[in-house]
């Protein structure tokens, strides 16, 4: 039977009535503080993901294992930020619905916005972890509210205090220092703290999102992204940090800010592709 040329991530083609998790790609990269090209993030990363396995010598699991569906990526308004969101929103509402595990695949960070909105609105009580170079706490960037320079201070407003644990960040403006040393738990730098934390969230049984901002990798092994920041943790890092958060109750994740075009190595989108892999298999029940 010859069957439709339709490319997913490697080992997710489950259908959407058998799956347990729902990929779903945003391709939006509009409020852009530096280098644009994370809009094609999502489709690299089908793309090259078949130079992959599909087993995780790191975890000794397949994606064969498990099922995942992948939804491909949505059509989004570039000239417009709240429309683009709405319809982001849409998507996570309908797999929740569904109750399936929503992982979204950016795009530049300002999606994760859309994705917490709908996952807040199911889980109350929600908690984020967040692993990234920059705070993203301004209030606004050059007076846009919606901005990827502001995304962790939109969804401050939706959870409130405490209710956001961000590490490795190294970047940012004093103000958002500041911000997060009065309303986020912070952990400038490294993941130290992080098993302390996911103990912590694990007692409360609370519900976790779990967004993964790319470039809190150093640039040494992640140069394609739109801010590269010096000082990131390595790739075996980040891989332990995520099986690490996949303890806690995780309800919904994302991972951003890949822009392809800006490594012509292809470095850059095989690492993100495994991080995927592994992000998939560590939140797999």
């Amino acid at each position: 039977m010859i069957l439709p040329n339709i490319e997913t991530f490697i080992g997710c083609e489950s259908s959407f009535e058998e799956a347990s998790i729902v990929l779903y790609g945003a391709p939006f990269d509009s409020t852009t503080s530096f280098r644009p090209g994370a809009r094609f993030g999502p489709s690299a990363m089908r793309h090259e993901s078949f130079g992959l396995e599909t087993y995780s010598p790191y975890q000794d699991k397949d994606l064969m294992d498990i099922s995942v569906f992948d939804s491909g990526d949505l059509e989004l308004c570039f000239g417009s930020s709240e429309m683009a969101l709405s319809d982001i929103e849409k998507r996570a509402e309908e797999i929740l619905g569904a109750g399936k595990f929503p992982l979204l695949l950016g795009g530049e960070h300002l999606v994760t916005l859309a994705a917490v909105r709908a996952v807040a609105a199911k889980y109350p009580d929600l908690h984020i972890i967040h692993f990234d170079a920059h705070a993203d706490l301004r209030d606004d960037y050059l007076g846009a509210k919606l901005s990827h320079a502001c995304v962790l201070r939109r969804c401050h407003e939706i959870v409130g205090d405490g209710h956001i644990h961000q590490f490795c960040i190294r970047s940012g403006e004093r103000e958002e220092f500041q911000f997060a040393s009065r309303h986020t738990d912070f952990h400038p730098f490294t993941f130290e703290g992080l098993e302390e934390t996911i103990r912590e969230l694990k007692e409360k049984q609370v519900p976790v999102y779990f967004t993964i901002d790319l470039d809190c990798l150093d640039p040494s092994v992640f140069p394609g992204t739109g801010t590269p920041e010096a000082g990131g943790v390595s790739f075996l890092e980040l891989l332990k940090a995520i099986r690490t958060v996949s303890q806690a109750n995780v309800v919904g994740a994302d991972v951003n800010e890949l822009a392809p075009m800006l490594d012509a190595s292809g470095v850059s989108t095989a690492t993100a592709c495994k991080v995927l892999r592994e992000l998939l298999l560590a939140i797999a029940k």
